[in-house]
């Protein structure tokens, strides 16, 4: 057996791993779409009960201009949010975008907020 290092030895080349296909997303409008609809709010069955008990209706452009206020809010590291409207106040938990309750906006006069950390107006 001859242990000599021949030239060829001295310089192998590395063998790395194939790099994986980056996890790219697909932008395609229908996934960019299907995101946004994903992020739209959603309303707690004891929020829902309180719209319906106190017979409160929200236009969809409203839910619209609510759900971009708390996707902002949530960009700034506002966790939960009240939101005062001309009709209600909503209490918004941002990260899930999901309504927590909904009070009457006179109703909403005589409470103490607790455990808020931002507040929308928004005069619709």
């Amino acid at each position: 057996m001859s242990e000599r290092i021949h030239a060829h030895q001295l310089y192998q080349p590395i063998l790395y791993p194939k790099r994986k296909q980056s996890n790219r997303v697909n932008q395609s409008f229908k996934s960019l779409f299907d995101r946004e609809l994903a992020t739209q709010l959603t309303v707690s069955k004891h929020a829902q009960k309180r719209l319906q008990d106190r017979n409160i209706t929200i236009t969809e452009a409203s839910w619209n201009k609510i759900s971009e206020k708390v996707k902002e809010a949530s960009t700034k590291g506002i966790k939960d949010s009240l939101v005062i409207m001309k009709n209600v106040t909503l209490v918004v938990n941002a990260p899930n975008q999901t309504v927590i309750t909904a009070l009457d906006r006179n109703e909403s006069t005589s409470q103490i907020f607790t455990n808020i950390n931002g507040a929308i107006v928004i005069d619709e």
